[in-house]
């Protein structure tokens, strides 16, 4: 079959937030663009989707109120934002099972814990303030602190196992969904850098503050509806031939399933993990084949649980729930604007996701409202919708939520990861500064590659 031909000044690959923010500002900026994706939708790892009669947020959702490139682009787009509910008592299970009744910050692990675990938070959160979240791998003992684990530097810190498995929770199971032995010290605190401070990290209320009414997802189709026709849906990118760095003006070649377009600039705005199911003709340069090799995505199991009425409120509870013991780690309110019922989302992050997936779905499901029930009481067993969200299986992403590096690689690639290749420009929320790892990070990487990009057409 012959797919069309088209042309245009920059194609990029992927139609998530990313790939939207600079195809919007390449086009604003009087450029031609084509955004090819390969799903049949837009969003990337953003998904607002109606399950048996719910409406849940698949992928990401959350906006912290640092992150100002993605509250303007909201307000920008005519969306508007509300806030998580968190009236009412927090609930923490102790490793014993005890269940415990909060209000505050600390969370109650006994009070010598409580107090270690806020020294190895503020020890942290220094090392955080230390590092520009756009260049980790220049401070002074990035080497250092990039070749240990951050479970071996939280040992190294403290004796106390509960307290470094609290610290552990929320920064390998919370945000990088992976074993804290998996990713380095220098990760860990750079993941602070990019939030404003690594105290963010562990503040709840301030790191999952406020949605989108309609849906995280409702950003990227509110850009895809300004770029009409410009975005192709349905059609993985399959080769792209350029004319290697000797001839970085070459015209370029993408050819993707749905459509054949040449230009003078790409875009892989895709995650890293992704890049290699592109053939590169020439093929790209052994640094960017070994860089990509040492990011990987992390796995977490997402939950919704929804019930015909929040009753965790009944009992002045916020929904907000701790067990670092348990298959679900982290529990919250997460009941959509308006909504008379009651929606729970939960998760099961790294090798708790495997043990999960060994199950099957109906064990699977039963043991996840368990562990839900044991902070919350048996009202958690009966949801009317339930549904996880396994991007893990997801043909173009693969994981959840995003990628990092493996020890050692971020100080080592790192400086060279934002770099084009000629006229080749990666960009995506996990190779971000600020922002890292969330849609902020996606809107501020893709609106500066296309920044990048806009004088060299005009050259």
């Amino acid at each position: 079959m012959t797919v069309p031909r088209r042309e245009s000044d920059v194609i990029i690959i992927g139609a998530g937030a990313t790939g939207l923010s600079a195809a919007r500002t390449l086009k604003k900026a009087g450029a031609s663009v084509t955004v090819i994706e390969a799903r049949d939708r837009v969003g990337g790892r953003t998904w607002t989707a109606d399950i048996d009669g719910a409406t849940l947020e698949v992928g990401g959702q959350w906006i912290s109120p640092d992150q100002t490139a993605l509250l303007d682009l909201v307000g920008e787009l005519g969306l508007e934002t509300f806030s998580r509910y968190r009236e009412g008592e927090n609930i923490f299970v102790r490793p014993d099972g005890e269940r415990v009744r909060f209000s505050g910050d600390d969370i109650p692990a006994g009070e010598a814990t409580t107090a270690e675990v806020n020294r190895l938070v503020a020890l942290i959160d220094e090392l955080s303030k230390e590092i520009d979240p756009e260049a980790p791998w220049q401070h002074p003992r990035a080497a250092e602190l990039d070749s240990v684990s951050l479970s071996s530097w939280l040992a190294q810190h403290s004796g106390d196992e509960a307290a470094c498995e609290t610290v552990a929770l929320f920064l390998a199971g919370g945000m990088l969904t992976k074993p804290a032995h998996a990713f380095s010290a220098l990760q860990a605190a750079f993941m602070g850098a990019s939030a404003g401070s690594f105290a963010h990290l562990f503040d709840e209320d301030f790191i999952l503050d406020k949605r989108v009414v309609t849906g995280m997802q409702s950003v990227s189709l509110r850009m895809a509806e300004e770029l009409g026709n410009d975005v192709i849906l349905d059609s993985p990118v399959r080769s792209i031939t350029w004319g290697g760095l000797d001839h970085p003006d070459a015209p370029i070649t993408v050819e993707s399933d749905r459509v054949t377009v040449t230009g003078k600039r790409v875009i892989v705005a895709v995650p890293p993990n992704l890049y290699s199911r592109i053939s590169y003709n020439p093929p790209l340069p052994r640094r960017q084949h070994q860089m990509h090799q040492h990011q990987s995505m992390g796995l977490v199991i997402k939950v919704h649980a929804v019930y015909d009425t929040p009753f965790w409120r009944e009992d002045s509870l916020s929904g907000t729930c701790f067990n670092p013991k348990g298959l679900v780690q982290e529990v919250y309110d997460n009941t959509n604007h308006g909504d008379t019922r009651g929606t729970l989302v939960g998760f099961v992050p790294d090798v708790k996701a495997d043990q999960a997936f060994t199950l099957s779905a109906d064990e699977r499901r039963q043991a996840i409202l368990e562990s839900i029930a044991d902070a919350l009481g048996e009202k958690a067993l009966h949801p009317v919708v339930y549904y996880e969200s396994d991007w893990g299986t997801e043909e173009w992403t693969r994981g959840a939520y995003a990628t990092s590096y493996d020890l050692g690689g971020l100080h080592r690639y790192g400086p060279d990861q934002n770099d084009p290749v000629g006229p080749l420009y990666f960009a995506s929320s996990d190779i971000a500064g600020a922002g890292f790892q969330h849609v902020d990070g996606a809107v501020r990487i893709g609106t500066r590659t296309a920044q990048q990009i806009i004088p060299t057409l005009q050259s």
